[in-house]
């Protein structure tokens, strides 16, 4: 099972679901692989230093002598492993361009990889780019992450629009496993407002588990750790617990 966490705005808490819900459901004892697509790394940077790693996501793009096994590392999450990202994968959409197979490149390199783990999860930027497409070619499953604020689905037709045209030829595959709200604030009107209003739109696809906006969860990253490591009777670890339940039961 390949699960691409997408949402072209930035600062909905993207990475941080990516880290949280593989750690969560690493926990769970499924055995989980992390993949960064994102450039600014930073699902990375929660689980290795910068600068350590000997290749990662771009060399599985830009060097096809280069097993994918190889770009692979154990984080200290047990069952979680990590695919790191570096900013050289910025780069990836220039010279990809023109590339008659560029869509299908994540899929063929890490077709073998599906045995040896039972869930992959894909970070991926805040742009619907060569890199999103890549990994929605790639993947069974799409969760999306919304913010609990004013403009919360502003862009969101241009994703599911992408979604619906990598159905409708190189994966029809691909489903909206469900959207989750996050960075949401029990204080506010406007959360509970938007809240609402994306049940309405979403429906069922909208996951039961809320994600509360939470000092603790920023500052996980920081430490180097998931927040089941850095604060596991936190509010923000019993809600990705939770939400990794749902997503498993879902998928």
């Amino acid at each position: 099972m390949i699960i691409v966490i997408a949402n072209q705005k930035g600062g909905v808490g993207k990475t941080t679901t990516a880290i949280n819900l593989a750690a969560g459901i690493a926990a769970l004892k499924k055995r989980v692989l992390l993949i960064d697509l994102d450039p600014q790394s930073n699902s990375s940077m929660s689980f290795m230093e910068p600068g350590t790693a000997n290749g990662g996501a771009y060399e599985l793009f830009a060097d096809p002598d280069r097993s994918p096994e190889e770009l692979i590392y154990e984080t200290n999450t047990p069952n979680l492993s990590l695919m790191p990202a570096r900013i050289s994968l910025a780069k990836l959409e220039a010279k990809l361009i023109g590339d008659f197979d560029a869509p299908f490149k994540l899929r063929d390199r890490i077709e073998d990889l599906r045995g040896k783990f039972d869930v992959i999860i894909i970070d991926t930027p805040p742009t619907l780019g060569i890199l999103t497409v890549n990994a929605m070619v790639a993947a069974n499953h799409v969760i999306i992450p919304i913010q609990s604020s004013y403009f919360a689905l502003e862009g969101t037709d241009d994703l599911l629009e992408t979604i619906e045209k990598i159905r409708s030829r190189p994966n029809p595959d691909l489903n909206l496993l469900g959207v989750v709200v996050t960075l949401f604030d029990r204080r506010t009107t406007i959360s509970h407002d938007v809240e609402s209003h994306i049940r309405t739109v979403f429906g069922k696809k909208a996951f039961k588990t809320v994600i509360s906006r939470s000092v603790r969860l920023e500052e996980s990253p920081a430490h180097k750790k998931s927040i089941f490591d850095h604060a596991p009777r936190s509010t923000g670890a019993a809600e990705y617990q939770s939400l990794s339940k749902e997503v498993l039961k879902r998928a």
